[in-house]
């Protein structure tokens, strides 16, 4: 299954020129941070260069995917790479120089990220364009595994590369990748429909507005969104700084086994994405509900026993749900959304994913000053079992209340 569609030439160019670009995207980022600690010492500037990397998606996500439903995507996606190898550069160059200061640093990174807003997807929107509906699953499953293989590996790369060459050439890399993508996105055979839209200002605001008024008249997209938006806030703070917590008030070496922690959900996660395409022929919203009743079991269990042993198996329970839930909403946006739509369907999606980081940082780093990180951990977990769980009664109960129209078509 997975040797076929790698015989495709379309399919193989666009897998790995994501691969290496996110290899570059994850390496750029620690090594922003690194640089922002070492030229300033101090945990509010390197905070500061933190929210430089995510800021650009609040701003301007919704106008990334109205660009990439108007521009031609192929030329789009090499363009924006390319041009992300200068800003890069420079970094390097003014380091050798002497003269590299934190306030360019933070400059360069907001661009970077803000390049980011109309690569990504615009690069998501192209998958449908060069697969058929009964490859998308496998393509989906594929492409995940290899960027989440990629990620688990950055750390052996940082080590080395840290070593050898010092941070300052992880930006040096980062270049490459951004110059190999844009080689095998050029590779890509891949026709650009030319919609008729009016390419002004005006029509931007007006775009954003017809999906959102599309996408709330579709009652799976909205839910989608919906159950994204939610999931994703009770989940990012017990996530990415609940655990670092929680394991050190139980271990002095917490550093260490949250890397541990990290590289066993990341392998989960791989075989999960790898094997699901065997079980599962057709992703609905049902299924997408089901990852996320995995995923809320995970952190539910890992609150309640709250010892490093049952982090382990909690992790790799929310290592099963999330691969399901993130594939079953990457398909229902490539089949449900028309083309001349998509780009703008995951720009929204991306969007909504970092205001609800955003917002659950903020909100649960004032809620640990007064409640204990054990009891925010099953409060959460527990939250995400009632939505899905409820969402999941309602539809058999009663699925004409809940819109769902999807044909269910699990297995093989």
């Amino acid at each position: 299954m997975y040797k076929r569609l790698w015989r495709n030439k379309n399919i193989r160019y666009y897998l790995l020129a994501g691969g290496i670009s996110r290899l570059g995207d994850v390496l750029s980022g620690m090594a922003f941070l690194f640089l922002a600690y070492d030229l300033t010492g101090s945990n509010l500037h390197t905070t500061g260069m933190a929210m430089a990397e995510t800021l650009p998606y609040l701003l301007f996500g919704l106008i990334g995917g109205v660009m990439a439903d108007w521009l031609p995507k192929k030329k789009l996606l090499v363009y924006l790479d390319l041009a992300r190898i200068p800003f890069i550069l420079s970094i390097v160059f003014l380091h050798y120089m002497d003269t590299l200061t934190y306030t360019y640093l933070l400059i360069v990174s907001f661009l970077i990220q803000s390049i980011g807003c109309f690569f990504n997807p615009t690069h998501r929107s192209v998958l449908p364009s060069i697969t058929t509906e009964e490859e998308r699953t496998n393509a989906n499953s594929l492409y995940d595994t290899l960027t989440r293989g990629v990620t688990v590996l950055s750390p052996f790369i940082t080590l080395w590369l840290l070593n050898t060459f010092g941070a300052i050439h992880f930006f040096t890399l980062d270049a490459i990748t951004y110059a190999v993508s844009a080689f095998f996105i050029f590779k890509i055979h891949l026709k650009d429909p030319k919609p008729l839209v009016n390419k002004t200002i005006r029509g931007v605001s007006r775009s954003i507005l017809e999906f959102t008024s599309w996408a709330k008249a579709h009652s799976t997209v909205r839910q989608l969104f919906i159950f994204t938006f939610v999931t994703v806030f009770f989940n990012t703070w017990v996530w990415e700084v609940g655990l670092l917590l929680a394991l050190s008030e139980i271990s002095e070496q917490s550093e260490e086994l949250y890397s541990i922690l990290q590289g066993v959900f990341g392998g989960v996660v791989i075989f999960t994405n790898i094997v699901l395409p065997y079980l599962i022929k057709r992703m609905t919203l049902r299924l997408y509900l089901i990852g996320v009743l995995i995923w809320g079991t995970g952190i539910t269990y890992y609150g309640l026993l709250y010892d490093i042993k049952h982090f382990f198996i909690g992790c790799a329970i929310v290592g099963i749900g999330l691969p399901i839930a993130g594939l079953a909403r990457v398909y229902l946006l490539q089949t449900l959304v028309p083309e001349e739509k998509m780009g703008r369907a995951f720009s929204s999606n991306a969007v909504l994913l970092y205001f609800s980081n955003t917002i659950s940082l903020g909100v649960y780093g004032f809620l640990v000053m007064f409640i204990s990180i054990q009891h925010l951990m099953i409060g959460s977990g527990l939250l995400i079992l009632i939505l899905s769980i409820g969402a999941l009664l309602i539809k058999t109960v009663n699925p004409a209340k809940f819109c769902w129209r999807l044909p269910i078509h699990f297995f093989k």
